[in-house]
């Protein structure tokens, strides 16, 4: 199995249970093998109902990136190699799958962040998931740290580029389950 010690991947299986969305976790402890040496795992591999195949990698973040709420900052940053990553799993699986980077934005103050709203209450924390696709992130990438070799998008970009995930994969494919842990703030 995947890394269930990780919290932000452990509340996004949660929300794919909640939403009886069909999906495989993938054990990140065993790389892949391909024919020019190995793969870094996704995280999932998700089915929904109708629609693309989703190769997803889980990004887990704090909300907001700074202690301030007039300056939040929606992190979105990622190492390249992911990016690079990805591309090479879109490639093996085809044109039916598509890469998806899933930011799970945690935050302890819910009510503070009404724009998040709703968010997914999984073991006593808030999470709010946003995806954007590989393809679009990685036309729009900028360096931001050569040291870490890590890269992210404008907030602009980032604005314009991502979408929630409650919106995309549940309310547009079928209704959520009545059991499903949202909390309005």
């Amino acid at each position: 199995m995947g890394q269930r010690h990780h919290h932000y991947e452990s509340a996004f299986e949660a929300w794919l249970r909640e939403a009886r969305l069909p999906y495989v976790m993938i054990d990140e402890q065993r790389r892949a093998l391909a024919q020019d040496g190995s793969l870094k795992s996704l995280d999932f591999i998700v089915s929904p109902p109708e629609g693309t195949r989703l190769l997803i990698d889980v990004k887990g973040r704090q909300f907001p990136g700074s202690d301030r709420a007039a300056t939040a900052k929606w992190n979105n940053w990622t190492p390249a190699a992911d990016l690079q990553q990805m591309s090479r799993w879109e490639e093996l699986f085809g044109s039916e799958f598509r890469g998806l980077l899933v930011f799970a934005y945690e935050t302890d103050q819910p009510a503070r962040f009404p724009e998040l709203a709703p968010f997914f209450c999984h073991r006593e924390r808030y999470y709010a998931f946003y995806g954007v696709w590989s393809s679009d992130y990685r036309e729009f990438i900028r360096p931001r740290s050569i040291s870490w070799e890590t890269v992210d998008l404008a907030a602009r970009d980032f604005r314009e580029l991502r979408f929630r995930l409650d919106d995309f994969l549940i309310e547009k494919n079928f209704a959520p389950h009545p059991s499903q842990e949202s909390v309005l703030s």
